[in-house]
């Protein structure tokens, strides 16, 4: 069978699935299915109880709902009121992985020998850059961290399905601090093999935070500035953690209920992650701007960016999906916590970048943005920047590659789906099994010589 002969097979193969995989609309009505798990309002359908992270859009004020400033609880803690008060002071990734892990903020002790543990941590088994890393190296960063981690499952010197808390903390913690290195070595073999261009590999400093780690196996020379590392570090504490609905940690709470190891868990949330409708919206932002940035020169000419953004809700610009990419949420409203929070530090990079003029842009998006919307859109809800909006920027400007955009929201969310993976494990035992209704019809059974 020729290479196009086997292409004309699939294209049958495929009108044969629509014709037997296609499901009527209307039946999702009849029988009450809230499709993707949630109701034609948006909210989604209870499925579990957490005591790990909550997000609030709305309150309920004389038995109505109305629609508030959105806001993230860590463990009962606003994370507004933490991010401020260690940002631009002290890192606080280790700090908050600390909380979400063991559901208490830290003291200096505590602190330090949760550092310490994951600085001894902060290494890879001997080899395994070179034997696994750089053999078959992809564009696809989250491809190549997903096959690492499965991978590490044979390096575990423990017994790698002891479903045990000991371990499956051991596990977690040794993956959280095993993300950067997993995702920059990805990153540097593909950059050598594929892209012809230098490689080269920097061991961590367990003395330094993540997101100095991060920045410094990343760059040739190892440097950043000070700025540059806290305005990375406190991205990584607004990615940490969703309230556990998204599709990611959904996934870890499914695959762990079906007693899966720790290493099986972790890849399957990272297959989730990678999707384009969950983890890489930065990246549609980054590719919007370039758009927006080519048809409208003056980023201060309100009425011409008014009108472009206007195309692209009509379907008329950028990539014609009527899409403005950044602005919505799913569960947020009013506002993003996290975009709100984060503003201060985007601003505060650009200027040391001399970015001023595109942060500006930025602003002048965000303001018109929800006014078009509205105006061209029938929504329940309001429509403000998420904290993609500003990420892809924030990253851009730190010279971190496209890349490893997802990637980083992954070293980031690994603390996350760890608490919700921990707590599934200590309060459920079994295993999640939704429902499907079947609307097959029964047929008569034909021989293959009568067919």
């Amino acid at each position: 069978m020729t290479v196009q002969e086997m292409l004309d097979y699939m294209d049958k193969g495929e009108e044969k699935c629509r014709s037997v995989d296609v499901v009527d609309n209307r039946l999702y009505d009849q029988f009450g299915v809230k499709r993707g798990l949630r109701d034609l309002d948006g909210h989604g359908v209870l499925t579990g109880v957490t005591n790990i992270s909550k997000v609030l859009s709305s309150k309920i004020i004389d038995g109505k709902e109305v629609f508030c400033d959105g806001e993230l609880w860590y463990r009962g803690y606003n994370v507004m009121e933490m991010v401020k008060d260690f940002g631009f002071k002290r890192f606080g990734f280790e700090e908050i992985a600390y909380l979400l892990l063991f559901g208490e903020l830290p003291d200096k002790t505590q602190l330090a020998d949760f550092r310490t543990v994951l600085g001894k941590l902060n290494r890879l088994p001997t080899n395994f850059t070179r034997d696994v890393i750089m053999k078959a190296p992809s564009r696809d960063i989250m491809n190549s961290m997903t096959k690492s981690v499965l991978t590490l499952a044979s390096y575990d010197d423990f017994e790698v399905s002891d479903l045990s808390i000991p371990n499956v903390l051991r596990q977690c913690m040794a993956l959280i601090s095993e993300f950067p290195m997993l995702a920059v070595y990805g990153y540097c073999a593909y950059n050598h093999y594929e892209k012809d261009d230098s490689m080269y590999i920097h061991r961590p400093d367990p003395n330094l935070s993540t997101a100095e780690n991060f920045l410094r196996m990343l760059r040739p020379d190892k440097n950043y500035t000070e700025l540059e590392a806290q305005v990375l570090d406190a991205a990584l504490v607004l990615h940490m953690e969703h309230g556990g609905g998204n599709n990611s940690t959904f996934t870890t709470r499914v695959v762990s209920s079906a007693g899966s190891d720790t290493y099986s868990v972790i890849a399957a949330a990272l297959s989730s992650l990678k999707g384009p409708k969950h983890g890489g919206a930065n990246i549609k932002v980054m590719q919007m701007m370039d758009d927006i940035r080519a048809h409208v020169p003056d980023y201060n000419d309100i009425d011409t960016l008014k009108d472009y953004l206007s195309q692209i809700v009509d379907k008329k610009a950028f990539d014609k999906r009527g899409l403005i990419y950044g602005m919505g949420h799913a569960i947020y409203a009013i506002s993003d916590p996290r975009a709100r929070v984060f503003k201060q530090f985007v601003e505060r990079l650009a200027v040391e970048k001399h970015k001023e003029k595109e942060f500006e842009l930025y602003t002048n998006i965000e303001k018109l943005a929800p006014e078009i919307i509205a105006e061209k859109r029938r929504i329940y809800k309001g429509v403000s920047a998420n904290v993609d909006f500003y990420s892809g920027f924030v990253y851009s400007m730190l010279g971190i590659p496209v890349e490893l955009y997802t990637p980083l929201f992954a070293i980031a969310r690994i603390v996350g789906w760890s608490a919700h993976r921990i707590e599934e494990l200590i309060n459920v035992d079994k295993i999640i099994r939704p429902a499907y209704k079947s609307i097959m019809k029964e047929r008569v059974y034909v021989t293959i010589d009568e067919r």
